[in-house]
């Protein structure tokens, strides 16, 4: 038998904590060696690197230089070397090149050797056919390649608007494509001002909605702008918004699938979206309402508030979210609703501020010409036209008699006098 057949107390357990102490100093030592190992084939690996870029950009370090296509095949070497691509030698990309003088044309570099996944993405989106090499149509020049948190980067938050702007500003590329010239309004919007006035990092670019390799189209279910996913992708940035929404009606309807309910950029737009307490948004927001609740619009239209914002321009006339909420729209036999029976006098007495139970039984929505849901209004306005009715009848064909009248009368004493005259 191997040890003392009786242990010590404590025994064991200081054996156990002496092999993990052990054990910890020999992962330390494992750590050290292979940081060493590394640093040690850096260190040894970087002259030959240098020497290797050295001999390349004796030619291309000439920032005119050009291929037989015209394409420019200068590079800048303080760019390069500060770039993220710097550590490389050049033919880690320029795999084909072996020798020198090399091809006139050599293959095409494959950034999927090192950016596997984000290659990946490429293929399955919106943009794997867009330009013969769609990195750098973003990334910008491969050898002047930065972080995305480096200012000197395209994609930079600050720079994306102007990078995606390339393609999405072009006239050309919008024929070609059938794309909109999105840019122009995004600077204009809320967004495009947070970004290029208030340099703002955590406002929304193109990239925060859309994505950045795997980009598909809004009419992808897949895509982050699609219908059923555009209250997630907005919530990102408005997650208190996103709750509220989610909480309402809308939000509901579109839980269980339903396409037609409105989400944010029904309302707000997608890239021209302005603030929602500027005049302009107020002033559109009913019109915008009206686009599906048509029969409400009709009848909004025949209140004060509809012709005092309509012919006077007042832009804090009562719009359909004053009473009805914004994004947690309910309806009114929900307790929580605004526009709940018990609701109505704190809400009409935001604007109106006497407001009392009797001052609310004013109907917002009121409908003349149906029967069943306002039957004294409706006897009443059949009453109204059939009195008006009556006495532009009687009143016409009492005009049309009396003229009779008088051309008999004229044409009788017409004949009375030449008889005279005889």
């Amino acid at each position: 038998m191997n040890g003392p057949l009786f242990a010590l107390p404590g025994t064991c357990c200081a054996k156990s904590t002496y092999l993990l102490r052990t054990d910890a100093r020999d992962v330390r030592r494992g750590s050290r060696a292979l940081a060493v190992g590394f640093a040690t084939i850096l260190f040894l690996a970087l002259p030959i690197i240098l020497r290797a870029q050295t001999d390349c950009l004796s030619c291309h370090a000439d920032k005119t230089m050009q291929d037989a296509s015209g394409h420019s095949v200068g590079v800048d070497a303080d760019k390069f070397h500060a770039s993220m691509h710097g550590s490389l030698g050049c033919t880690d990309c320029h795999t084909s090149i072996k020798e020198y003088p090399h091809p006139e044309q050599p293959a095409a570099v494959k950034c999927d050797t090192c950016h596997a996944d984000q290659t990946s993405a490429i293929g399955g989106s919106i943009h794997a056919k867009a330009s013969a090499h769609p990195c750098t149509s973003c990334h910008g020049d491969a050898h002047s390649i930065f972080p995305k948190s480096d200012a000197r980067s395209a994609v930079y938050p600050l720079n994306i608007p102007k990078t995606c702007g390339t393609c999405h500003a072009s006239e050309t590329l919008a024929k070609k494509y059938g794309l909109q010239n999105v840019y122009a309004t995004y600077m204009d919007s809320i967004h495009g001002y947070a970004v290029s006035k208030e340099g703002l990092l955590v406002a929304a670019n193109c990239m925060s909605c859309h994505g950045s390799h795997d980009i598909k189209s809004h009419k992808d279910p897949a895509s982050a702008t699609s219908r059923v996913n555009t209250p997630n992708t907005c919530g990102t940035c408005h997650g208190g918004v996103k709750d509220e929404y989610f909480s309402g009606i809308h939000g509901k309807d579109i839980e269980k699938g339903n396409k037609k309910v409105p989400v944010c950029t029904d309302c707000h737009t997608a890239h021209a979206i302005l603030h929602p307490t500027e005049a302009s948004f107020r002033m559109q927001s009913t019109p915008i309402c009206g686009s599906c609740h048509k029969d409400q619009l009709a009848t909004y239209r025949d209140t004060f508030h509809s012709q005092l914002g309509l012919l006077g321009g007042y832009v804090e006339t009562a719009r359909c979210w004053d009473c009805h909420g914004a994004h947690g729209i309910l309806p009114a036999s929900d307790p929580a609703s605004p526009i709940a029976p018990a609701n109505l006098v704190k809400t009409c007495g935001r604007c109106h501020k006497d407001a009392n139970a009797s001052f609310v039984q004013y109907q917002p929505h009121a409908n003349p010409r149906n029967r069943k849901l306002n039957p004294a209004l409706y006897y009443t306005r059949f009453f109204m036209n059939l009195l008006l009715w009556s006495v532009l009848s009687f009143f016409t064909l009492h005009t049309l008699l009396w003229f009779i009248r008088a051309k008999i009368e004229r044409r009788k004493s017409g004949a009375t006098g030449e008889t005279k005259h005889d």
